[in-house]
């Protein structure tokens, strides 16, 4: 069966198609800056995911522990938040057996050696800089 699709993009490199076969996960992301909480959804909304949001680590906390809820497949977080920040988060997943495995990406503007070893010691997968490179 042929589908027809809508691209996004600005340059013929840059495009993707907005029907791409997604993944069905669903993925926290946690950010106090609205608009980089909307640049993640749409991009993972364009390939499929279901996106929950949180605008620091303490909410962040607060849906995890909400046992009526399903638990991400996967959770961006920013490192510095007001309230309780991302390497507080990640610290009280990690120590939450429930939730200890799931994968955690730091989303943040630092890009030093430093900062990747010290996401990565606090028991992230992995790290990603802003602005954020929907492809990465």
């Amino acid at each position: 069966m042929v589908t027809t699709m809508e691209w996004v993009g600005t340059s013929e490199g840059d495009r993707m198609p907005t029907d791409a076969p997604g993944a069905g996960g669903r993925v926290l992301v946690v950010d106090d800056a609205e608009e980089i909480r909307a640049l993640i959804r749409i991009n993972l909304e364009l390939e499929g995911y279901e996106v929950v949001e949180a605008s620091d680590g303490q909410d962040a906390m607060e849906i995890l522990r909400d046992t009526a809820q399903r638990l991400p497949d996967v959770i961006t977080l920013d490192a510095l938040m007001p309230r309780r920040d991302g390497w507080w988060a990640v610290s009280m997943i990690r120590a939450d057996p429930r939730l200890e495995g799931i994968p955690i990406i730091m989303v943040t503007e630092f890009n030093s050696r430093g900062d990747r070893l010290k996401a990565v010691e606090a028991g992230a997968n992995d790290f990603i800089t802003k602005p954020v490179d929907r492809y990465e």
